[in-house]
């Protein structure tokens, strides 16, 4: 924290980078949840989704594995294994809750399933495997970073439940997240201030962050695009 209270560790530098393109995520989310059919494009953002998140506990599993086997020499190796062996565990089962609530709306975990995941959502996770086992596995700070950064409100959730009229039960899996990653977030936050990173090292990390927020505002709108 600086003398004039404005904090100064990696989680605030972090955050301060993410915030820079934020608003066209954002935006798109926006323009997404008001739009006219969003009854109908409700049950794809949840599909959308669902590819992001089935892949993020095997990615972090595979982050952790990476920053074992580097551990004795790094210490950020040392410490970001530290803090993934809990977060993996907290995250898992995410996936599930998604396709419970698709099973509210009609959609079998086959017919999910089956459906071909988008170059929007392969681009999202599938750069961080490229940074995790080509140059550090700190880079998947950034990504877990606009995860649980940034949940929506309740107040936004009730909006979308009057908005698309489908009963509650379809919204499980953002309300578990409105209540949650808040709580996530601030041991995030304390776990990346304790990181000993390098300049290389919060570099990637934060260009994880950025490539994070613009894949993902990407991935919303293919399902505007195609709506339109």
């Amino acid at each position: 924290m600086s003398a004039t209270g404005v904090p100064t560790g990696e989680s605030a530098r972090l955050r301060r980078k993410l915030e820079l393109v934020l608003p066209l995520l954002v935006d798109t989310g926006r323009r997404l949840w008001e739009h006219p059919q969003i009854r109908d494009l409700y049950p794809e953002y949840l599909v959308a989704t669902h590819g992001v998140i089935r892949a993020s506990v095997l990615l972090m599993e595979r982050a952790l594995a990476r920053a074992r086997a580097i551990a004795a020499e790094d210490p950020a190796a040392a410490g970001l294994a530290a803090y993934l062996e809990h977060h993996v565990e907290e995250e898992r089962g995410h996936d599930d809750w998604l396709l419970e609530d698709l099973a509210v709306l009609g959609r079998s975990q086959e017919e999910v399933l089956a459906q071909v995941p988008s170059a929007s959502v392969a681009a999202l996770v599938g750069a961080q495997y490229y940074w995790i086992e080509h140059y550090h596995p700190v880079a998947v700070l950034g990504y877990i970073g606009l995860l649980e950064g940034y949940p929506p409100s309740i107040a936004d959730v009730d909006a979308l439940m009057a908005r698309t009229g489908y009963e509650r039960e379809a919204f499980r899996t953002l309300i578990r997240h409105s209540e949650l990653d808040p709580l996530h977030a601030a041991d995030f936050d304390e776990a990346v201030d304790r990181l000993p990173l390098t300049p290389e090292q919060a570099a990637v990390m934060g260009l994880s962050g950025l490539h994070s927020v613009s894949a993902f505002a990407r991935v919303l709108q293919d399902l505007l695009d195609r709506a339109d």
